[in-house]
C-alpha cells in the first residue's frame, strides 16, 4: 500500500522522501503549502496536530490498521521500525545511540538551523542577539557532528 506523505518543499520535507526512497517504500506525496497555511487546515491537523510539516499516513501501520505519524524523527523512527532499513542491532546500547543522535538533530540541528535562516533572512526586522544567539549555535552543534 502506499504511503501518503504530507510535506512542502523544506528541508524537513524532503528528509522524508529520501528516506522514503532509499527505504524503497511506495508513496505519494501530498503537497501542504505552508505559505498559504494550509498546515492549518482541519484535515490536516487530523494528521499533524502541531500543525507542521512533514506527516505521512500509512495505510498499512500496526495490526494492518491506518495510522499517522508527525514530526521528521518520529516519522524516521517509525519508517525504520517498519522496514528494519537504517536501524542498529538490537541491543539497549545501540538503541540508547539511535535515540541520542535521533534527538539532537530533531531538537538542536533542525531546529537552531531554521532559526539562525530565519532571523537572517526572513525576520521583519533584525535582531543581533537573536541572530548571533543562533549562529553559534548552528556552529557548537555542527562541532558535536564532527
Amino acid at each position: 500500500m502506499t504511503i501518503e506523505l504530507h510535506t512542502w518543499n523544506t528541508p524537513n520535507g524532503r528528509k522524508i522522501s529520501v528516506a522514503l526512497e532509499e527505504m524503497g517504500l511506495p508513496y505519494k506525496v501530498i503537497p501542504v503549502n505552508i505559505s498559504k497555511g494550509e498546515q492549518m487546515a482541519p484535515s490536516f491537523l487530523a494528521i499533524s496536530p502541531n500543525n507542521k510539516i512533514p506527516a505521512i499516513v500509512d495505510p498499512d501501520g500496526p495490526e494492518g490498521k491506518p495510522v499517522s505519524v508527525f514530526e521528521s524523527g518520529a516519522i524516521l523512527l517509525y519508517l525504520g521500525e517498519k522496514t528494519g532499513k537504517f536501524m542498529p542491532p538490537a541491543t539497549p546500547q545501540a538503541r540508547a545511540s539511535l535515540l541520542s543522535w535521533t534527538m539532537f538533530i530533531g531538537t538542536g540541528v533542525g531546529p537552531f538551523s531554521g532559526q539562525a535562516v530565519h532571523f537572517r533572512a526572513y525576520a521583519p526586522e533584525k535582531v543581533p542577539y537573536a541572530v548571533n544567539r543562533y549562529d553559534y549555535e548552528v556552529k557548537r552543534h555542527y562541532g558535536v557532528l564532527e
